[in-house]
């Protein structure tokens, strides 16, 4: 039977150097809650101890800044491995399940995570750091999760020398400062409290990792094959049901460009209507440029690959500006929501110009072939992959409120303003 957890409002605190904490907590110098080991806080070999070529296969896993995720979390991707011999030469810079791992230098500075329990060890890279914690004098889980918080994040930058590429050192992160409670039974329920919200956010993302696929097997099934078709035919845009047509996008919508605006961020009015470009909408302005059901499709900084949402619907009221191209879809021979999925699915990187910022020109835009099933089935298509959209929106409204009461349970319970009984 799992053991309830309960909160409680904390009124006792005391002033420090980090800001109020409750009497009963301290602030201790990370340096004095790692394992009495030299390599307790090391970071990874120099770049001429360990090159690119000496990777191998298969080994030791060899932890990169990329292996680190913003949110905390250990990213397995795109891991390179040495070999156990290398990694016995390097072995200062060895990791092992539990120790937490620290972004030290660049752009990525101050992202941490836990070195997972999958793996039995590993090295890590030169930009990185590895911290070890005592088990008798904290919970290792407790530190991570204040040193992800702005509690640590805030001190990572300020202890971090170097304007062009931030580094922070092993002595600085040594003196970081936490705000621990003495009672090591609340640091680990503090930590079981954020964990479960971490584990929710995950599942919830493993959900829509699954629904995102299912979306593209639905597209690729409905948008090449159809619903119930059985007679195809070769076309320049594969094989298609014979009872399709291919069109080009330029004889079945008006392209409405012209009477679009860019507006500079700083001269922006906010107001009740969406201001929209490439990527979706930007903000909010005072006025609109269009009005009614448009198919808004990326003319340069979007996304153009296969399954990239480069187009997107827009209803109403909205200003769009001159990053986006404006459509307005026949709508007695093609459905707006059609038009956005084949949009979507469709490769548009052959029909980019420029190499330093590709662009989707007007002209060229006007010549993508698009399938024309009749207008019934084009409904049906749309209105499938359609709820799987809704499903997906439904998933990551839920991840962002999970990621929200992550933030709020952080700021309060590493703060200790709301404590958690340890009995």
């Amino acid at each position: 039977m799992e053991e309830k957890i309960e909160f409680y409002k904390e009124i006792e605190f005391k002033d420090t150097e980090i800001g109020k904490i409750p009497k009963e907590w301290e602030v201790v110098k990370l340096e004095h809650l790692v394992k009495m080991d030299k390599f307790a806080i090391v970071d990874g070999p120099f770049g001429t101890q360990l090159h690119s070529n000496e990777y191998v296969k298969w080994g030791v896993p060899l932890i990169r800044v990329d292996n680190i995720n913003e949110n905390g979390s250990f990213n397995p991707n795109n891991l390179v491995y040495i070999t156990e011999e290398k990694w016995e030469e390097l072995e200062r810079s060895a990791i092992f399940p539990g120790d937490i791992l620290l972004a030290k230098t660049g752009a990525t500075i101050g992202k941490v995570c836990l070195f997972p329990e999958k793996f039995k060890k590993g090295l890590i890279a030169s930009s990185c750091a590895k911290i070890t914690v005592d088990s008798t004098k904290a919970y290792n889980i407790y530190i991570f999760y204040f040193l992800l918080s702005n509690f640590g994040y805030s001190q990572i930058l300020a202890l971090a020398t170097g304007s062009t590429r931030p580094t922070i050192n092993l002595n600085p992160i040594s003196k970081i400062k936490i705000a621990i409670p003495k009672n090591l039974k609340e640091q680990q329920r503090i930590a079981e409290v954020l964990s479960t919200i971490d584990e929710a956010i995950q599942k919830t993302d493993e959900i829509i990792t699954k629904t995102e696929s299912l979306k593209k097997g639905l597209m690729q099934e409905l948008l090449t094959k159809g619903i119930g078709h059985r007679e195809f035919k070769d076309t320049e845009i594969g094989r298609i049901p014979k009872e399709w047509e291919v069109v080009k996008l330029e004889n079945v919508v008006e392209i409405e460009d012209k009477y679009r605006i860019p507006v500079k961020k700083q001269d922006r009015q906010l107001g009740p209507f969406p201001y929209c470009g490439a990527n979706g909408i930007i903000d909010y302005v005072a006025g609109y440029t269009h009005d009614g059901k448009f198919v808004l499709l990326a003319e340069d900084g979007g996304f153009f690959g296969p399954f990239e949402n480069s187009a997107y619907i827009m209803r109403g009221k909205f200003w769009a500006n001159n990053h986006v191209h404006i459509l307005k879809a026949n709508e007695e021979v093609l459905i707006s929501e059609f038009l956005a999925f084949c949009l979507n699915f469709i490769n548009l990187v052959p029909f980019l110009t420029g190499s330093t910022r590709p662009k989707l020109t007007q002209e060229d835009m006007g010549m993508i072939p698009l399938p024309l099933p009749p207008l019934e089935e084009q409904q049906k298509i749309a209105e499938i992959i359609s709820a799987v959209d809704e499903k997906l929106k439904t998933l990551k409204q839920e991840k962002a409120k999970l990621e929200r009461i992550k933030q709020w349970f952080m700021e309060e319970l590493l703060s200790g303003r709301i404590r958690v009984r340890a009995a």
